[in-house]
């Protein structure tokens, strides 16, 4: 049995680390940004004093039943008065250890969230982040309002320089979600009607996932982002092309027959396209929608038969979506997905 319980306890240790790490996982022990690497130092403290205190625990149960075995056949008596001294010093001891752990605690506590509060901005890079039940509006705002046509929407994914901290400024317009990247940051509620703030930045470039961390209805599971973090020039080249309205279809093409398939369809009314006449609101920004790898807010690669299903029966992939159905004539889907793999 104890060869079994030795061998079950290495494969759950192996399965936890498992989740810590790879493509596509939230992790908090493999910091990738300052504010993550102090929360992660804190994070150990409280678990190595928590199994500090769960071992003494255990030592002082197992101490209690051995004495209470090989004193249970004598006469129950009263402890001598050396004893109980004894004894009320000793509860003294560890009430006294129990509250200057709890101040060690609090002090780590404070000290930590000051530091995460002092990380200076460097630059003038905000993004905004509206959370929607279930997907993430990321609009990237220009400080300078001469400036503001080259501010942009986009869906689901966030980029950002590495080694520069970035304002994020979160909202929600309907129910209290919550933006949390671990391997970057603690997670920062995002409240409807009050915008709350907080600054990030990522030390090393990579590609990191991001997770509603506030249940927010039936599919908050499936409301993930992605952020990647990119040297300043692979950066700025990405601004720049987010920047660019949608590419235009050749006269009479299949993309021009999509384009007018999708200007003719209910998804006019929600998507907004640059450069075209569709500037819906209500769903993500698809100007941009083909350099995605991902679609339905991380739920999908973003491939043409997955792209045919999200566009037919989104109800079929994520119950419960504000994302209607939408029955095409298989040669007006055919020609719409070639519209929107252009989209680039």
């Amino acid at each position: 049995m104890n060869s079994r319980a030795a061998t079950l306890a290495a494969a759950m240790a192996l399965l936890a680390a498992a989740g810590c790490a790879g493509p596509e996982r939230h992790s908090v022990v493999d910091p990738a940004g300052v504010q993550a690497d102090r929360i992660h130092g804190l994070w150990w403290l409280y678990l190595a004093v928590c199994v500090a205190v769960y071992v003494l625990v255990m030592a002082a149960v197992a101490v209690a039943l051995v004495r209470r075995r090989g004193g249970s056949d004598q006469p129950l008596t009263a402890p001598p008065l050396a004893a109980e001294v004894r004894r009320g010093i000793a509860v003294a001891g560890c009430v006294g250890l129990t509250v200057v752990t709890l101040f060690v605690l609090l002090i780590a506590d404070f000290v930590t969230g000051r530091r995460i509060d002092s990380l200076a901005r460097e630059g003038t890079l905000t993004v905004r982040v509206t959370g929607h039940q279930w997907w993430w509006e990321v609009r990237y705002e220009e400080s300078d309002p001469q400036q503001q046509h080259n501010a942009f929407t986009t869906a689901n994914e966030i980029h950002i320089p590495t080694g520069r901290a970035v304002r994020f400024e979160l909202e929600s317009t309907d129910v209290i979600h919550s933006f949390w990247v671990p391997n970057l940051h603690g997670k920062t509620d995002m409240i409807p009607g009050h915008r709350t703030k907080t600054d990030i930045r990522a030390d090393r470039d990579g590609e990191f996932w991001g997770q509603c961390a506030e249940f927010c209805g039936h599919q908050h599971a499936n409301m993930r982002l992605r952020v990647i973090a990119q040297p300043e020039a692979e950066f700025q080249k990405w601004l720049a092309e987010q920047r660019q309205p949608a590419r235009e279809s050749a006269p009479k093409s299949s993309q021009d027959r999509g384009k007018g398939v999708f200007m003719k369809s209910s998804c006019v009314l929600c998507h907004t396209i640059t450069g075209t006449q569709a500037g819906g609101r209500v769903g993500p920004d698809l100007t941009h929608l083909a350099s995605r790898p991902r679609i339905a807010a991380g739920t999908l690669e973003n491939t043409r038969g997955n792209l045919a299903e999200w566009v037919t029966d989104p109800h079929g992939i994520k119950p419960g979506v504000r994302m209607p159905a939408n029955p095409l004539a298989p040669e007006d889907l055919h020609v719409l997905l070639d519209y929107l793999e252009s989209l680039k």
